[in-house]
């Protein structure tokens, strides 16, 4: 468990004054486990650590501060991702979570992944945005389908991430066998750099700060799924539905890139009181969120209130549904 206790107190230093004599008291951490930090996970958990936090002595939201939950110190924590999330939070190790919605639903179900091991005290705060899948490749190669990988040194992605759970299920899918190499987005990414890959998958929300440092010195190409796989994919993992990475994402790939995506959302446990988790979910739906997750990170423009609950399978937490109530998104 040493490893995720990387962290950062989410771009709070500069922000937060904190009175001389805060009561320790009344502050209260609140850590979300997120994912690399090359990937999208890491940045956005910490815009909305920033976004729900106020601690003790910190200026109230009609004066400039955030508009978070009084007392509260949230804290953007760096892991393996969505399973080692969801086993974190299961287990209170964790207070929250980001976690990719194949492993959020299999996960309190108690199927694939964690078959005969139920994560029945998550719950969910909200859906937030997709989480494309890339499969990278070295500058100027190209493949003709992923059968093509057969035999290849491959990056699956990290154990305990949900993108390894899915890349697994492709791979056995097609009967490709592959050299599997379990990495982060960055280590993989030095790896494809340094000729030690063939390819690699990483999914998540676009652009990958690890992707745009490869682009910029060795560069790289990003596959292009059919239609059949993709229409494939679907019928195997059906969390995963077809989507497109623009051209310019990344600098240097000049072409629409056909993929699949899978919802990435906020999960806790039933055990966090429901007031908290209502203030919270407030917090997360501000005026002053929104206009920090539109500047914070290119992806921040897609997590919108208006599909919060959208591809939610499992039980929403009380406190958030309370607020949901009140917005009239359920009855």
């Amino acid at each position: 468990m040493k490893r995720w206790m990387k962290s950062i107190v989410a771009a709070m230093a500069a922000s937060f004054v904190f009175a001389g004599v805060a009561a320790a008291q009344d502050m209260k951490f609140f850590r979300i486990g997120t994912g690399g930090a090359g990937g999208t996970y890491f940045p956005i958990g910490g815009l909305i650590a920033n976004a729900i936090s106020s601690p003790p002595g910190a200026r109230s939201c009609d004066k400039g501060g955030t508009c978070g939950v009084p007392g509260l110190v949230a804290i953007a924590v760096s892991t393996n991702a969505s399973v080692f999330n969801m086993n974190a939070v299961q287990a209170g190790n964790l207070e929250a979570g980001l976690a990719g919605a194949q492993s959020v639903t299999q996960g309190y179900e108690g199927t694939g992944k964690f078959k005969g091991d139920k994560k029945d005290k998550v719950r969910i705060i909200a859906n937030l945005y997709p989480e494309d899948m890339h499969l990278v490749l070295p500058k100027g190669t190209k493949l003709g389908s992923l059968k093509d990988l057969e035999g290849k040194s491959v990056g699956v992605a990290s154990a305990g991430s949900g993108t390894q759970v899915s890349v697994k299920m492709i791979l056995k899918h097609y009967g490709i066998s592959v050299k599997e190499n379990e990495l982060g987005l960055k280590q993989s990414a030095q790896r494809l750099a340094d000729g030690q890959l063939d390819a690699f998958f990483y999914a998540g929300g676009t652009p990958f700060a690890a992707l745009i440092q490869l682009g910029s010195t060795k560069g790289f190409e990003l596959y292009n799924f059919s239609a059949s796989e993709r229409k494939e994919i679907n019928q195997i993992i059906p969390y995963y539905v077809e989507s497109m990475i623009p051209a310019g994402t990344y600098e240097t790939i000049g072409y629409d890139v056909a993929t699949v995506a899978v919802n990435g959302q906020l999960v806790t446990s039933a055990d966090q009181p429901d007031d908290l988790i209502y203030g919270i979910t407030k917090a997360l739906w501000s005026d002053k969120t929104r206009a920090l997750l539109d500047k914070g990170h290119s992806k921040g423009k897609a997590i919108q209130l208006e599909t919060a609950l959208k591809g939610v399978l499992i039980p929403v937490h009380p406190g958030a549904a309370k607020f949901y109530k009140e917005k009239g998104m359920i009855k």
